[in-house]
């Protein structure tokens, strides 16, 4: 029998609790042994809680427990949740974790100290909730070559959007039902501001590319800076907007990862993720392209995924190797955003032509020998891919042509 003990008991840390006793024959046939869930770390009291027997104050009395052989960290947040995994691993305990921010931001040394002392550092639930994606980038398209990674990775800023194109409802008013709802909090900036999709990202980029990529090397743009007519004339122009967490690596084998509001076509299968589900495309040079959708948060979905990490690690003796990354001490890896080859929506502050709009592109792109075409509505128009030069000029002779810009922004590449 291996004895288990879950680090925080809010919403995630309660879900993994009653999911585990819930459910737990099967768990446990799942994992080919008897599982205890044994302690439960929380420094609040639960005196009503059926599993008030489990609870303990401090880590010392988990570290002191040799039965101990797995640990879930459902607590939030990068201190003490760091100092009380790395404690776990140097004494072989296998960790596994919901906490997208601590991994973000000390992956490599959780991972590092994993190997180290023949254990595990699972972190599943750290991205995309219940949608599986850790596990089948590192196990299941180990074969490919991974080339892009784009997703919508944060549920909130999802609804928020669809809420301005199906409801016409301002930022500000489908934020306050995002909040009433429950889907965003109180103070919701990790959100708005893309901090959120930022670390999962981070992740994602540092598992599929072998460095550690920090959050401070990721451009990030919420969605604050969105109007409802960015998302009226987008779906005019037959797409949507969406917050894009992407990871792409360029031709002279660096890495560009950015968190950004694009213009998603409706060719693309992200156009169509709605509400608060999340939704990541992983494009490798075997599988082209493959998708991972669902919900991306909540108590049981995220829960099912600390769950299954849990059965992961009770399953091994050892480290899995596939799953690591390491610090490579610096982020030269990383490109800046400048060099981001993309085609642009561009919004007008007034209704003009679109044969104006058209007409002014089209001769600007025939001076700069540049191929594609142009969709334009009279408020707004969708460009074919451009670097960072030229999508300035490109800007600057639409103005020349008498054409005000509202906003623009990127399209997601091809």
């Amino acid at each position: 029998m291996k004895k288990i003990a879950v680090l925080g008991f809010g919403t995630v840390g309660s879900g993994v609790v009653e999911l585990f006793f819930k459910n737990q024959q099967k768990i446990e046939q799942k994992a080919g042994q008897p599982l205890d869930l044994a302690y439960i770390l929380d420094l609040r009291d639960f005196p009503d809680s059926p599993y008030a027997g489990k609870f303990v104050k401090s880590i010392d009395n988990i570290l002191a427990d040799p039965e101990v052989s797995v640990v879930a960290e459902c607590m939030g947040g990068v201190e003490p949740a760091f100092t009380y995994l790395m404690q776990c691993l140097e004494k072989g305990i296998s960790v596994t974790t919901s906490n997208k921010e601590l991994i973000a931001k000390k992956g490599a040394e959780l991972l590092a100290n994993a190997k180290a002392h023949s254990c595990n550092c699972f972190f599943e639930a750290s991205v995309g909730g219940a949608i599986p994606i850790i596990r089948p980038l590192h196990r299941c398209l180990a074969a490919n070559e991974i080339t892009d990674i784009y997703g919508i990775l944060n549920g909130t800023t999802n609804f928020i959007l669809n809420k301005m194109l199906t409801d016409h409802m301002s930022f500000e008013d489908a934020l306050k039902m995002a909040q009433e709802l429950g889907y965003a909090e109180r103070d919701p900036s990790a959100d708005v501001d893309g901090h959120d999709a930022c670390r999962k990202i981070c992740i994602l980029s540092s598992l599929a590319f072998g460095s550690h990529v920090y959050p401070e090397s990721v451009p990030t743009t919420g969605i604050r800076e969105i109007s409802l007519e960015d998302a009226a004339e987008a779906d005019k122009l037959d797409g949507a907007v969406k917050l894009i967490a992407f990871v792409k690596q360029l031709e002279n084998e660096k890495i560009l990862p950015a968190v950004m509001p694009m213009f998603v076509p409706h060719d693309n299968m992200l156009s169509r993720v709605d509400d608060v589900f999340n939704c990541v495309e992983v494009c490798g040079d075997a599988i082209d392209k493959a998708y991972f959708c669902g919900r991306g948060a909540g108590k049981f979905p995220t829960a099912s995924a600390v769950m299954g990490d849990i059965i992961e690690a009770a399953k091994h003796d050892k480290t899995v190797f596939s799953q690591d990354w390491t610090d490579a001490g610096n982020q030269d890896f990383i490109a800046p955003v400048s060099e981001l080859v993309c085609g642009m929506f561009i919004r007008f502050e007034q209704a003009g032509s679109s044969k104006t709009i058209s007409e002014t592109a089209a001769a600007f792109c025939a001076k700069e020998a540049i191929n594609g075409t142009i969709s334009a509505s009279d408020k707004a128009c969708v460009t074919m891919p451009l670097n960072a030069v030229q999508r300035d000029e490109l800007l600057d002779a639409l103005r020349g042509a008498g054409l005000k810009i509202a906003h623009w922004m990127p399209v997601l590449p091809a």
